[in-house]
């Protein structure tokens, strides 16, 4: 008999050792990076799942209102949510967890559920389990975005082979250049160029204030870096890398300075960066999504698959109770 608790302080510490080993968890589906949100931005409705006294499963969630509906949802704050399961999890497994949350959400008032899971590439093994019982219990999509991702199964030395002919001749033209790239914290000097890039081709702000991506940066200080590409003593270009678990590097904010684009920085930068994870044994290089609510934007796939991504997909599924 599977049985339900709501997340409280007290289990912090069995929370973030289960993420840490489980088979999907990332560092989205932590409490560190969940509760850095100011306490009033979410109601947080997190679960424990527990069989027998050990814990089996948990879900990081929210309680949203939308439209008048009280949706339940994994994570309002976060990038992947959905259960986080050990490798060990069965079918059966799978299927008693879906069970147990609905009737959960249904006691307590909701009219929905709603989460994002973390693509496959993110697992220690590889299982639809979940995927195949949410299905099953009437769960849909509700989006499916395309996520572009580099399989990093070559040697460092064969990182240009990957790259499509533009991409290798922009590389070798940044490295006459002079382009340099290195690891670094000054993410005043990266995050003006990641505002003006954003607005001026999609109209839109970061996901992050400079004060929200300084405090991560804090709180994870070996999981989100910065790495940055210089041109006559200015930064050109940054990316700021997740590391999620240990399979996977997620280029969450990639942006480069348009008056340095003659030098290429970008293309020093990605096969700088995907030396980096090839030497630390990272499976997977993911680029992020290039859709939005499903739309194509055709030129930034064609920019990421021109170092060797492919997509996959990031699936959001949603039942209405």
């Amino acid at each position: 008999m599977i049985e339900i608790r709501r997340y409280g302080e007290n289990d912090r510490r069995l929370w973030e050792a289960f993420v840490e080993n489980s088979n999907n968890g990332t560092l989205f589906h932590t409490r560190a990076f969940l509760d850095y949100h100011p306490p009033d931005r979410f109601e947080d409705h997190s679960l424990v799942f527990t069989e027998e006294g050990r814990t089996t499963a948990l879900f990081p969630a929210a309680a949203r209102t939308v439209d008048g509906k009280r949706v339940l949802t994994s994570h309002a704050g976060a990038s992947y949510g959905g259960f986080v399961y050990p490798e060990s999890l069965s079918v059966r497994s799978a299927f008693d967890l879906v069970t147990a949350l609905l009737d959960h959400a249904r006691r307590e008032g909701f009219h929905a559920i709603d989460m994002t899971l973390p693509p496959v590439i993110y697992h220690m093994r590889p299982s639809h389990y979940t995927d195949f019982a949410l299905y099953k219990n009437g769960f849909g999509y509700r989006k499916r975005e395309i996520s572009s991702v580099i399989p990093l199964d070559f040697p460092e030395s064969g990182i240009l082979e990957q790259f499509k002919p533009e991409a290798r001749t922009a590389y070798r033209k940044s490295v006459k250049s002079g382009v340099t790239v290195r690891e670094s914290d000054d993410f005043a000097a990266f995050y003006p160029i990641l505002r003006k890039n954003l607005k001026m081709r999609h109209n839109v702000d970061p996901t992050h204030t400079l004060e929200e991506i300084l405090r991560l940066k804090s709180i994870f200080p070996e999981r989100i870096r910065l790495v940055a590409a210089y041109a006559g003593g200015s930064m050109a270009a940054g990316v700021v890398n997740f590391i999620c678990n240990r399979k996977v590097v997620l280029a969450f904010y990639i942006s480069h300075d348009e008056s340095f684009q003659e030098v290429r920085p970008v293309n020093r930068l990605f096969h700088e960066i995907i030396g980096w994870c090839i030497r630390n044994g990272y499976a997977f290089l993911d680029y992020g999504i290039f859709t939005v609510n499903e739309d194509p934007n055709w030129g930034l796939g064609k920019f990421k698959e021109s170092f060797g991504a492919r997509g996959i997909f990031r699936d959001t599924y949603r039942r209405d109770l």
